[in-house]
């Protein structure tokens, strides 16, 4: 018996941590992508025409996915579900009685209506 308690066991060392890629966490795959996608679009689509040659399109295109990525991180980072909680809807509860109706009683109950017309 105390030779079982003495064994080490070797314990998962993954079990616990989050997901990542490399030094990006998973959790933040997706909307990275879409901060740089839309930075992209903004940039060389909204603010296109005032940048004079494509090096200063994508510096700038650059900065705004550094600065948006990096506003998202902060707001979201290892604790996502404290800032990311406050969009969830909350349900409505509202109290219901509902009176209970066998389906055989009110089918027994027509037939008794139709049985007492034809008997008169």
């Amino acid at each position: 018996m105390s030779q079982d308690k003495d064994k080490i066991r070797p314990v998962n060392r993954i079990l616990g941590s989050q997901p990542s890629l490399g030094p990006i966490p998973a959790d933040q795959v997706l909307p990275w992508t879409v901060i740089a996608l839309a930075s992209y679009f903004i940039v060389n689509g909204i603010f296109g025409g005032l940048f004079p040659d494509e090096f200063q399109k994508w510096l700038w295109t650059v900065l705004v996915a550094i600065w948006g990525i990096a506003t998202w991180w902060i707001l979201t980072g290892g604790k996502s579900w404290r800032f990311l909680s406050k969009f969830i809807g909350v349900p409505t509860w509202t109290r219901g009685f509902a009176r209970y109706q066998s389906i055989l009683s009110k089918h027994e109950g027509k037939n008794r209506k139709t049985k007492r017309r034809s008997n008169r």
